[in-house]
């Protein structure tokens, strides 16, 4: 099968790896599509992600995938089954270091449920609860969104946005435009987001109330006039070095910081005396399954919308992905589709 290798940072490849095969415990699946992060992906192409990496490693995390096989213990999935977060295994083979592995032709996920249920240990099957099953209608490209939609809301629930919050969001890419879509679905009585100028559309159509461009002249100054008040909620959803601390004057005394971005992972420093009072940093970080259910009832109910974050009419083959990051890159899109397989 054909996967995306990172041979070593900068060097991105397509190349012919052996397909693997399904445990007791292990479906395989076909892998639909993928979507690109920004963050993740990126940083690790460049050789810039924040936590150690052996190179040559297999990309890709927000992949989905539909069930061709499954193992002899498997009890939860059945073949034509569409699932979450499928990824190449890991050792596929002695050459490969795998970071989730999604942009492959095939992929395996783990029937988390019955491993439990049947008492193995945790460590064998806790980091499959990302592999969940979706509705059998959900389109497989549009579904790539959920991957960034679990991640980024089950951050935002457990810092406490609800109802009525006031919620400032740094950040208009992918991450920074879901952050705002939940606050909004949640109810927050204000969501403004600090972005290029280019994602103001995109930002309001998600639920964005307000709108700055972060190179403005007297930025700080014009969102502190527009809600004297200050934000219950400021989120740093790209994580570069003083771009929170330059903020933080707008947040409210007893108010909830948090840097949800890895551009400058570890480099990042506040300023605790800019703020008007005490303040609470968030570092709880989230967990995907928790908030599955919610998202597949926010997509049911026509409260998120892939279409907003990806161009689902203009996916790119796997072979194409070099031409998917350049857009990136340049700025062209906020998230590209990658079509995996062949279907």
């Amino acid at each position: 099968m054909k996967a995306a290798i990172v041979r070593r940072p900068g060097e991105l490849t397509v190349e012919d790896i052996p397909a693997p095969q399904p445990g007791d415990y292990e479906a395989l699946c076909r892998i639909e599509y993928g979507a690109t992060c920004t963050g993740t992906d990126q940083h690790l192409i460049a050789g810039r992600f924040p936590w150690p990496v052996t190179y040559p490693t297999i990309l890709g995390h927000e992949s989905i995938g539909r069930v061709v096989q499954i193992g002899k213990r498997v009890r939860n999935y059945t073949v034509g089954d569409l699932v979450t977060r499928v990824g190449t295994p890991s050792p596929l083979t002695g050459e490969f270091q795998v970071n989730w592995g999604g942009y492959a032709e095939f992929g395996i996920v783990r029937d988390h449920w019955a491993m439990r249920e049947d008492g193995l240990p945790a460590s064998e099957w806790s980091g499959y609860r990302i592999n969940q099953v979706l509705p059998s209608d959900f389109d497989p490209a549009a579904a790539t969104m959920i991957i960034t939609w679990r991640e980024t809301l089950s951050y935002l629930n457990r810092m406490g946005v609800g109802q009525g919050a006031r919620v400032l969001i740094s950040g208009s890419g992918g991450n920074g435009l879901a952050f705002a879509a939940h606050a909004a679905n949640r109810g927050a009585a204000q969501v403004t987001v600090i972005g290029s100028p280019a994602r103001e559309t995109a930002a309001r159509a998600v639920g964005a109330s307000d709108y700055y461009d972060y190179g403005g002249v007297g930025l700080i100054e014009r969102i502190d006039q527009a809600l004297p008040g200050g934000y219950d909620f400021i989120i740093d959803a790209v994580g570069k070095s003083g771009q929170l601390d330059a903020i933080l004057p707008l947040l409210k005394a007893g108010g909830t910081v948090g840097i949800y971005g890895i551009d400058d992972w570890g480099k990042c420093a506040l300023n605790p005396t800019r703020a008007r009072g005490t303040f609470t940093f968030y570092n709880g970080g989230y967990d995907e399954e928790e908030t599955h259910a919610q998202i597949v009832d926010d997509v049911q109910r026509g409260k998120l919308n892939a279409a907003h974050w990806l161009d689902l009419e203009h996916p790119y083959a796997l072979s194409d992905i070099n031409q998917a990051f350049d857009a990136l890159r340049a700025r062209k899109m906020i998230k590209a589709v990658i079509r995996c397989a062949s279907i």
